[in-house]
């Protein structure tokens, strides 16, 4: 039996979440649990939405995060981020997206969760993957995703 509809195609915060998970190289929108899921072609589901999912009370979306970051981000401020039921023992970290939405630091913590379901095909071709490394005293809220996701990255060879 299929899960009835939960969220409004018309509502402009899953219009914004829309255009910027499909502004991904080889993302693609499916929906499941009737919810909007976002994944990679060839990968796995970054990001779904989390539209009063369970009687949560708000709009946001769940997105799979490198390791630390769920952490950091609920510590930082619990409003608007949250451990998401079912994903959040794997990571994945729940953003609102009703609340005080910071449009620029969401599509960096949604770009974090492409790259690990990415696979490395289409990460390679995926401009800005990686940046300077930072300690752990530079944490910013500009650069927890980075700094998260290079711990995460495969050692290179030397």
């Amino acid at each position: 039996m299929a899960h009835p509809r939960k969220y409004d195609d018309s509502n402009p915060a899953i219009a914004k979440l829309r255009e910027i998970c499909l502004a991904l190289p080889a993302a693609f929108e499916k929906e499941a649990w009737g919810e909007c899921t976002f994944r990679v072609a060839g990968g796995s589901m970054f990001a779904m939405t989390d539209n009063n999912h369970h009687d949560s009370g708000h709009l946001a979306v769940w997105v799979k995060a490198p390791a630390m970051v769920q952490e950091i981000l609920v510590n930082s401020d619990p409003k608007r981020f949250f451990i998401p039921p079912y994903m959040g023992k794997k990571g994945w970290v729940g953003v609102r997206i009703d609340y005080k939405v910071k449009w620029d630091q969401t599509a960096a913590i949604l770009k974090d969760g492409y790259l690990m379901s990415a696979p490395k095909k289409v990460r390679d071709k995926t401009p800005g993957t990686l940046g300077d490394p930072v300690t752990s005293a530079q944490l910013t809220p500009q650069r927890i995703s980075r700094t998260a996701r290079r711990r995460k990255a495969p050692s290179q060879p030397r």
